[in-house]
């Protein structure tokens, strides 16, 4: 993507809608020797679950940029690139040989290619947009480049098909596809972009991905959301991405960014929810990035030495790339690595108060090396990812005060492999002080059938507050006409009212101010309780 063009969502992605999604059907006995789905996750050639952790690079613009950019990406510690391919009816036609160079530049890096056919941007809305059979043509056409690869390539087949025109049709011409693929004798993982510019704000992909998912006779295929504006909230995150893991179909954030044109999306929940949820991300993009959209660049003029606020954020702040990717097992050595670290020693706890905690542990041994440990929440049989470490001590925050919590770590190293669990350890958290961190007041103008208020939330405590959401229930039947100051969504009688960047920020001692417009069948009340980020909040 060079430049683009984005329909913002008219609606709520979190409107009332029933879920379609159905358990997808587990993968075929005989995995093949690639990657490979099993159970709703990605696996690579060695049988170790693969997260993708990486960027987008622009390859059909900027060939001659590629191999050092290549060599950059990997050096930031990105696991996977996707890579820019043109099928020749918009843009200059990348042929086999070219992608077998970019595979082999790709290999070289340790680096695993997500190769997209970039032609079908918008179709149905974009007028120079081909449809999915076109992209499939090209695949067939360059498979001398593809064959043989499965173990470092994963097909995706066609970047952002279908615009907001037509959409519904997303569903046959993607099963066709795939189908059409398979017979054509391509083996490899097969990803599928969402429809509606990728943001699938209709939902279509995300509820007819269990039927797409069957239709592959190789049980190998993994579905892409892109995020922009349309996801500016993190429960708008956590539902969408949430519904596959749960149903166990493979999903990836094949595209995202800090900001956009059609909104601001919530890069911090995008990141933090892939996380917690083991799902592979992708930012947008490299460098190159011109039309308006500049501020999607990673790095400026493809020098990996001056990174952008975007790039620093995607490499190296909470939850990025470098902290958080895995090398795929396949480059650690003929056959791959597949000796696991031992297990880490116990961890011990320090540093307790009413939120947080401190944990340190003895180190693992690894036959090469020990990559990073994850650190886990255990509550009965179920395991909860909190934190992640390239040494050995982690700080976990958001916690209950007086409550009891049991964690343990694993360790990791460059392949993949995972250690077993340490043993556990078990903490309570302090008392709270009994004064609220923060607290909210609700100024009322009541018309009966119609309202306005005006909503302060004041910042007790000692430190910034650096972005919020402010979770309330009106105790009647209104409903939110407008908001300003802030973006709320609206799901029966809860209201997720989250900042906008001009009032991210909540100074210590400080406040900040939103209001919003409302109608009501039946007068209007004063919600009885506010929680800011998971935390109660005293009325003023």
């Amino acid at each position: 993507m060079r430049t683009r063009k984005l329909a913002a969502a008219t609606g709520t992605i979190l409107a009332v809608c029933a879920s379609l999604l159905a358990v997808a059907p587990t993968a075929r006995a005989a995995d093949p020797a690639g990657f490979h789905v099993r159970d709703g996750r990605l696996l690579d050639a060695g049988g170790k679950d693969f997260v993708m952790r990486g960027v987008n690079h622009a390859h059909t613009w900027y060939p001659a940029r590629t191999d050092q950019a290549l060599k950059d990406i990997k050096a930031k510690g990105a696991n996977t690139v996707r890579v820019v391919l043109s099928t020749g009816d918009q843009w200059t036609r990348n042929g086999a040989a070219d992608v077998a160079h970019v595979v082999a530049e790709c290999k070289e890096n340790r680096l695993i290619c997500v190769l997209e056919a970039h032609d079908t941007t918008g179709y149905g809305e974009a007028g120079a947009a081909v449809p999915l059979a076109k992209a499939v043509d090209y695949w067939l056409g360059v498979k001398d480049g593809l064959v043989g690869q499965e173990k470092y390539v994963i097909v995706n087949i066609g970047n952002e098909p279908y615009g907001n025109t037509n959409h519904s049709a997303w569903t046959g011409d993607t099963k066709t596809a795939i189908t059409r693929l398979r017979a054509g004798g391509l083996d490899h993982t097969l990803m599928v972009d969402a429809p509606n510019w990728g943001q699938d704000w209709s939902f279509t992909m995300r509820d007819n991905a269990a039927g797409v998912f069957a239709a592959d006779p190789d049980a190998n295929t993994v579905f892409d959301i892109h995020m922009y504006g349309v996801y500016d909230t993190a429960a708008e995150v956590r539902d969408y991405l949430s519904r596959f893991v749960n149903a166990k179909l493979p999903i990836v954030v094949g595209e995202f960014g800090d900001m956009h044109s059609d909104g601001n999306p919530d890069e911090d929940a995008i990141m933090a929810t892939a996380q917690s949820l083991g799902i592979g991300y992708l930012g947008w993009s490299w460098s190159g990035n011109g039309g308006g959209v500049e501020y999607l660049d990673l790095v400026q003029g493809f020098d990996a030495s001056r990174p952008t606020a975007w790039g620093q954020r995607l490499f190296d702040g909470a939850n990025g790339i470098r902290a958080t990717a895995r090398e795929a097992s396949v480059f650690s050595g003929t056959g791959g690595d597949t000796t696991a670290p031992a297990a880490p020693g116990a961890p011990a706890v320090s540093d307790v108060t009413a939120s947080g905690l401190r944990l340190s542990w003895p180190a693992a041994t690894d036959d090469t090396a020990v990559t990073g440990y994850d650190v886990v929440r255990l509550d009965g049989g179920r395991e909860t990812q909190v934190a992640t470490s390239a040494t050995t001590t982690a700080t976990v925050t958001g916690l209950a005060a007086e409550t009891t919590y049991t964690f343990a770590v694993y360790a990791r190293d460059a392949a993949g492999n995972r250690s077993p669990r340490s043993a556990t350890v078990t903490a309570t958290t302090a008392r709270g002080s009994g004064t609220a961190a923060c607290a909210v007041e609700y100024r009322l103008s009541d018309w009966g059938s119609s309202f306005n208020a005006e909503v302060v939330i004041r910042n007790r405590s000692a430190q910034p507050i650096d972005g919020w959401e402010l979770v309330f229930a009106f105790p009647g039947t209104q409903r939110i006409t407008s908001v300003w100051n802030a973006r709320a969504t609206q799901e029966g009688s809860t209201v997720r009212a989250v900042h906008e960047s001009w009032t991210r920020t909540i100074p210590a001692g400080g406040s900040v101010s939103f209001g919003l417009s409302g109608s009501s069948a039946g007068g209007n009340g004063v919600p009885a309780a506010f929680t800011l980020n998971g935390g109660t909040c005293a009325r003023s």
